[in-house]
């Protein structure tokens, strides 16, 4: 087994979460702060759901809430300086949009990714962390094969969110069963015909992306949308709703009441989950209008109908499809299942030892750390406390900012220097 001197921070998953804190980790390096930081990641080299990079998916979210903007705007990880490396900044401005595409986004995550300076190691496979008893914490992982062990003072776990699938899905597992996370080369291993009968799962934006793609590259195909309520709802991009986003609404809501909490994650959804937007709804609506104006019908939204249960035929799926309104039942035949289902975000219990894992994990607190017996440790998790940091706990919105709080909570950096002009947590 491989070991090493004792670093400052490891960290695990190099998603969008710990691509930003490393981004901070690099600058205040080239600062002199000589930080020991390790990245570790399980995949040969990055990449951001590659399977959703649909022509047409555009991000849902400002590009100035980038990796490092709203922490420090002179970073040299911004998206305005990818731009201006790349030579398109002109041509963006010219655009007059908030929102680049899904795939120019990826390549300025992968543009981060090829500037770092900090240690970032592929093909590591984390099996456990834990503390020993001098309080340092110890990742335990293999690579190649061979397994290596990491001392650290910090731990961040970024490992991401996971798919979720209705029970009958998962109980199924035939491959005509797609999570949308898996679509390009889901749909592109089925090979199907013309004019194949498409199920589609879903209500927000990525099962309205997930129609347009079939339709506009599956030839002639009928795609139905199972949808629990009557319609989609366009996302509130309102700039009131979306102060929700704010890095000052993470103080807001984590020293709030869970009865306020609850409450306001649900009243404010549709900031960004279970909506889509505008622009895509009115092209899904054009796109069946011009249908049946041309005497066809591809798209068949299925209001307050939902799919209870399945099974797999030798040419294809069998769906048990009720539809609320009517009170009926029936089966109906597809040729595959796309489940737009959403994804669950939650602390990685399975790879914590003993000594950070069980019953006493009581979630995690303000500054991120893991909570055991009420006492936080030098664990932290990103991208899985919405409950108690706010809508924006998973999404790109708060990374930057919330970048340089993990710096400053290490002491590996004062808090004006690691949050640059955000302001510092005042609770």
């Amino acid at each position: 087994m491989t070991t090493e001197g004792v670093l400052d921070i490891v960290a695990v998953g190099l998603g969008p979460a710990n691509l930003g804190l490393a981004a901070a980790v690099d600058e205040l390096d080239g600062d002199g702060a000589e930080i020991g930081a390790v990245f570790l990641d399980r995949r040969p080299a990055f990449d951001w759901h590659p399977d959703m990079l649909l022509p047409s998916s555009v991000m849902q979210i400002s590009f100035l809430k980038d990796l490092a903007t709203q922490r420090d705007p002179t970073s040299r990880f911004t998206f305005i300086n990818y731009l201006h490396d790349r030579g398109r900044l002109n041509d963006f401005i010219n655009m007059q949009t908030f929102s680049p595409t899904r795939a120019e986004f990826t390549d300025y995550l992968e543009w981060v990714v090829d500037r770092l300076t900090v240690d970032v190691r592929w093909r590591r496979s984390v099996t456990r962390v834990d503390l020993d008893a001098e309080g340092l914490c110890r990742v335990q992982g293999t690579h190649d094969g061979e397994a290596f062990e990491l001392v650290s003072r910090n731990v961040v776990l970024g490992v991401g969110s996971r798919p979720v699938l209705p029970t009958w899905a998962e109980r199924l597992d035939d491959e005509r069963v797609i999570h949308n996370t898996a679509l390009r080369s889901g749909l592109g291993r089925l090979g199907l015909r013309e004019g194949a009968r498409v199920a589609v799962l879903g209500h927000g934006q990525s099962a309205a992306e997930v129609i347009r793609y079939a339709l506009e590259t599956l030839p002639g195909a009928e795609v139905h949308n199972f949808i629990s309520g009557y319609g989609m709802v366009p996302a509130d991009n309102s700039p009131y709703a979306n102060r929700v986003f704010d890095p000052t609404a993470v103080d807001d809501f984590f020293f709030a009441s869970s009865e306020v909490r609850n409450e306001l994650l649900q009243r404010h959804r549709s900031t960004n989950y279970g909506c889509v937007d505008s622009a895509l709804l009115q092209w899904l609506y054009e796109s069946e209008y011009a249908d049946k104006v041309a005497g066809r019908r591809r798209l068949h939204v299925r209001q307050a109908t939902v799919v209870v249960d399945a099974r797999s035929e030798v040419d294809g799926m069998s769906l048990d499809v009720a539809d609320r309104l009517a009170g009926e039942h029936g089966q109906e035949h597809f040729d595959a299942v796309v489940c737009a289902t959403g994804f669950r975000s939650d602390i990685p219990a399975g790879l914590l030892g003993s000594g950070l894992h069980g019953a006493d994990c009581e979630g995690i607190s303000r500054d991120y750390r893991l909570m055991v017996d009420r006492v936080p440790q030098p664990v932290f998790v990103v991208g899985a406390s919405r409950s108690n940091h706010g809508l924006g706990a998973g999404l790109l919105s708060n990374i930057a900012v919330r970048s340089g709080e993990l710096l400053a909570t290490m002491g590996l950096a004062v808090p004006e220097q690691a949050l640059g002009a955000a302001q510092v947590p005042s609770r």
